[in-house]
């Protein structure tokens, strides 16, 4: 299993991580407010089929003191963004799915492996090839940092990472055009 996103079809990406488990300390890092913060977006998510899911993104929290945000992302780094969706699945403790704004579905499917857990998440409908390039290294760089988060271990240095992740997908999805 490789930590690449690979896309399945024009507008879908997916990743498959093996993450420590168990299943329910996977599931409250994906739906608990607190805990996905952590490692992705705070808000909250009403778990239920047409329920409410806000995602506030404070990716000065997930940076390392001193590091400096790309120029693009730096308003949102430095006030943070507010995102809304709804959540059209909802089966606890294994599958949550959501539509992001206009920026497509999310779901996570948690299949138990012994003790750890395979996490498939498929980003789908992404409405352009930019933004399937953006969520790319951005879905990766955020599940570098739950890997590190459940394995008990320092996150990755998250501008950093990102940077050098987008900087992969361009060239690999340019690649692939050819």
């Amino acid at each position: 299993m490789s930590d690449e996103g690979v896309i399945t079809e024009a507008a879908t990406v997916r990743f498959e991580r093996l993450l420590p488990g168990p299943i329910e300390r996977v599931w409250e890092y994906l739906t608990h407010a607190d805990k996905r913060a952590t490692w992705f977006a705070g808000g909250e998510m009403e778990l239920r089929r047409g329920g409410k899911v806000e995602l506030r993104f404070r990716h000065a929290d997930l940076s390392q003191p001193g590091e400096v945000p790309p120029e693009k992302y730096r308003k949102v780094h430095e006030e943070g963004m507010t995102t809304y969706g709804e959540i059209t699945r909802c089966e606890p403790p294994r599958l949550l799915s959501f539509v992001w704004g206009k920026d497509g579905e999310v779901t996570f499917e948690l299949i138990p492996r012994g003790k750890d857990v395979l996490l498939q998440l498929t980003h789908s409908r992404l409405p352009d090839k930019a933004t399937l390039l953006g969520v790319s290294g951005g879905w990766h760089t955020h599940l570098d940092m739950l890997g590190a988060r459940l394995a008990g271990r320092t996150p990755p240095p998250f501008w950093a990472t990102h940077t050098a992740h987008a900087a992969q997908y361009e060239a690999r999805f340019a690649k692939e055009d050819r």
